[in-house]
């Protein structure tokens, strides 16, 4: 990946640590590691969306019980970004 990913003609910055450490996580929670793929766009105010597609089955996984989960992958997500010198918003996506 470059610099920057063209996509619909904006461009979003690249994020690698936070694309690293975020499928990295999501990983280590599913049952189906290779279903796991993440994509970015771009987010409001400036921000980097990251969208998250799991398997059939593991997206319960990955919100948890009261979305405690998906809050905790979040947070250390967008302590990543920091690095990156932006800031992230993460979508779970069915």
């Amino acid at each position: 990946m470059s610099d920057a990913e063209e996509t619909g003609g904006t461009e979003v910055a690249a994020v690698p640590n936070a694309t690293a450490v975020l499928e990295y996580l999501v990983k280590q929670v599913v049952d189906n590691p290779d279903a796991v793929s993440v994509s970015t766009s771009p987010g409001r105010h400036g921000a980097v969306q990251l969208d998250v597609r799991v398997g059939d089955g593991d997206m319960g996984r990955v919100i948890g019980k009261r979305g405690r989960i998906a809050q905790s992958i979040r947070t250390v997500v967008r302590a990543a970004a920091v690095k990156d010198d932006t800031s992230v918003d993460i979508e779970f996506v069915d």
